[in-house]
């Protein structure tokens, strides 16, 4: 049967700003349909609805709890405060409801735990919202790290993700909120930073991460940028990252081999979305008098059908399918996916809070 004769039926609970890419991304996946919205109240629902152009047919929920209870509903994507994660993350896989959490995750990895735990009892399916994992070139940059013969060994790592907020963003926006978002840039941000980096070592845990002095917070304590170091005994791999929503835009990840090397400026958000490039190098060295290199970088360019939220969307439903269809098993590497980048983030957190002193993994 066509993927399009039994779509996965989404609601979205919360109608924060990422909630309309999202919402755009079900229409557009062909094995999945936007079935509800919940807000708050039922006025901010409608208001939703309106401004993305909704079909009537989308049912509107002035209450969390309505949609929960809607046995129609197949998943859920949750764009909430990360604050409010635990609470209705476990009320949703407790109704049934498969779930694509919204990043950061959680507060910390107990948290996190007990939502995966909800959802594995359930036999339900996990995925966090870090949509670049599904992007066609995220597969050909891991080709090209894995081939030793062009890349070799990885020897260092440095991504950086920032934005520059505006006033109203720095005074109102729920990042900037302890009571909503805590982890301020760090979780927003900082989140792919990590994710970058655990993608290139394999999901690897460091040996020891420490987070660097250059930091700067809010009047109420929250982290508006921040730094920190990841280092690998075995291999002797380095890694840094820095996150801020105080600077210029950046999305950069460089990965360092014994042979070769890897760019890409827009890991997070391609440039565009048909397709997406990075670029490498192999066996690089400087010609005679140092004047030059012998090799150029190359630049991979790799089409894209659909937008990467949209991927993600139809490889969930995919596996939501799986579940409902099929009687399969949910597929665990992505709650470990997410569980490892909560680790180190708790690591990076708890360095700050100890003086800036590495923390053992």
């Amino acid at each position: 049967m066509a993927d399009s004769e039994t779509p996965i039926r989404f609601g979205i609970m919360g109608c924060a700003e990422i909630a309309r890419k999202v919402s755009r991304a079900i229409a557009i996946a062909p094995n999945s349909t936007l079935y509800a919205i919940a807000s708050r109240s039922i006025d901010k629902a409608r208001q939703f609805a309106v401004r993305n152009n909704l079909s009537e047919e989308v049912k509107l929920y002035g209450d969390y709890n309505d949609l929960l209870d809607d046995p129609c509903v197949d998943a859920v994507y949750m764009p909430l405060p990360t604050s409010l994660h635990l609470k209705w993350a476990v009320l949703a896989a407790q109704n049934g409801k498969h779930l694509l959490l919204e990043k950061p995750s959680a507060l910390h990895v107990k948290e996190l735990d007990k939502i995966l735990e909800a959802c594995e009892s359930n036999g339900l399916q996990f995925m966090d919202g870090s949509m670049w994992y599904h992007h066609p070139r995220t597969a050909k940059m891991k080709d090209f790290l894995s081939n030793l013969e062009l890349f070799g060994r990885i020897k260092a790592i440095h991504s950086s993700s920032s934005f520059t907020g505006t006033s109203q963003f720095l005074e109102n926006n729920i990042r900037v909120k302890p009571d909503l978002d805590a982890l301020g840039a760090l979780g927003d941000a900082g989140w792919y930073c990590i994710g970058a980096i655990l993608w290139s070592m394999n999901k690897k845990l460091p040996t020891t991460v420490t987070a660097l002095p250059a930091i700067t917070r809010n009047s109420a304590g929250v982290i508006l940028s921040c730094s920190a170091s990841l280092y690998w005994d075995e291999g002797k791999t380095v890694a840094t990252f820095y996150c801020s929503i105080i600077s210029h835009e950046t999305m950069d990840l460089a990965v360092c081999g014994s042979n070769g090397t890897l760019h890409v400026e827009d890991f997070i958000i391609p440039y565009e979305e048909s397709s997406a490039a990075f670029s490498f190098t192999s066996g690089a060295k400087f010609v005679d008098l140092h004047i030059g290199w012998n090799v150029k970088p190359q630049e991979v360019r790799v089409a894209c059908k659909l937008p990467q939220e949209a991927m993600m969307i139809q490889e969930f439903s995919r596996l939501v399918k799986g579940i409902k269809i099929s009687r399969l098993r949910p597929d665990s590497k992505w709650a470990s996916t997410t569980r490892s980048t909560q680790l180190v983030l708790d690591a990076v957190k708890n360095s700050i809070e100890i003086g800036f002193k590495p923390v053992q993994m």
